[in-house]
């Protein structure tokens, strides 16, 4: 695993200081400033509807987007025998239907079968595995609702306007509780996963972390653990977690609650870890503790490339917002975005 080249790190080896990336130029609006290239998106509310639209006009596509015909897949997958395939190809033929319309029509396979083929065909893997993955994962469960297109627009936004060589590394932010970022950072890391982008997502809440319940592991060994120096080399080898349904995305959770996660991210191990893995992913996200544990998230702030910004409809309070800025201004930390929740 590559993540065992960090114990080079957890020897005492340094790394250059890094020069964090400035803020966006900010204009006054109204007599409000605003960042002049963030981009403000409302997260738009699942709609049956338009989900079962999206899926009908796939399921009724007839075009081959790989060398692998969706029967020899649905095959290899346990969902259909070669007879079955022979029986749908007849029906199929003498019917003047697609190959998943008729294998729904003949109910030989249901339509999650018909789109998990679809998307093995696309290059672009998702769940329907809702007793491992949490509902909360749009990216995996509805990938074709309005607020998975919500999270493409993002990252859309993201790779036109930050991502590059120099800037990999984002910390999703919010100025308090309950505004949706621990949500924001497990969809958007799903994204640029199906996108083909080598993912890491790192759960760095250590006061109350939230990923190993939105993805459902329970691995005690994270980045507390690596940060107190309290990884043996055997532990390496499985520090992060590969999500097995998407070939890109690996999760590293928070491990054991520290008692003393300020300490932890003040030690000077966790920029130095980070630049190692930088090497290895082309984007890693960070899902971070609420803006109000301020000792925590200002060493977040000043390792990474850049921050996002969350913040809840009806919920969030402008004073923390305006804190929280001034916060990421003093780390030196690029402001990229906002996302405004709708929960």
């Amino acid at each position: 695993m590559k993540i065992r080249k960090l114990v080079d790190f957890l020897g005492g080896e340094e790394n250059g200081d890094r020069q964090a990336p400035g803020l966006t130029d900010r204009v006054d609006v109204d007599g409000m400033q605003r960042y002049e290239k963030v981009v403000y998106i409302d997260d738009a509310t699942p709609e049956a509807s338009y989900e079962q639209e999206n899926i009908k006009q796939l399921i009724k596509g007839g075009t081959q987007w790989s060398n692998r015909l969706m029967g020899e897949i649905l095959v290899d997958h346990g969902k259909l025998t070669s007879e079955d395939v022979e029986h749908i190809l007849s029906h199929q033929h003498s019917n003047r239907l697609h190959f998943g319309e008729t294998a729904i029509a003949l109910k030989l396979a249901n339509q999650n079968d018909i789109l998990r083929a679809l998307s093995i065909q696309f290059g672009y893997t998702y769940s329907f595995d809702r007793d491992k993955l949490s509902s909360d994962l749009v990216m995996a469960h509805a990938p074709f609702s309005k607020q998975a297109e919500e999270f493409r627009a993002i990252r859309s936004q993201l790779i036109n306007n930050w991502l590059n060589l120099e800037n990999r590394t984002l910390a999703v932010v919010s100025p308090a509780g309950r505004e949706g970022r621990s949500y924001v950072a497990a969809n958007l890391a799903l994204a640029f996963a199906q996108s083909g982008h080598s993912t890491l997502l790192i759960d760095a809440d250590m006061r109350a972390p939230h990923q190993h319940e939105l993805f459902g592991f329970t691995r005690r060994i994270g980045l507390s653990m690596l940060l107190a120096g309290r990884i043996n080399r055997a532990d390496l080898d499985t520090l992060t977690d590969q999500i097995s349904t998407f070939q890109n995305l690996s999760v590293l959770g928070c491990g054991a609650v520290p008692p003393n996660p300020a300490e932890l991210l003040c030690n000077g191990m966790f920029p130095r870890i980070l630049q190692e893995l930088k090497k290895y992913f082309d984007v890693i996200l960070f899902d971070t503790p609420p803006a109000t544990f301020q000792a925590d998230v200002m060493p977040l702030a000043a390792a990474v490339d850049s921050a996002l910004l969350v913040t809840r409809a009806g919920y969030s309070k402008i004073a923390d917002v305006k804190n929280l800025m001034a916060m990421l201004e003093q780390a030196k930390s690029g402001v990229v975005g906002s996302v405004l929740n709708q929960y």
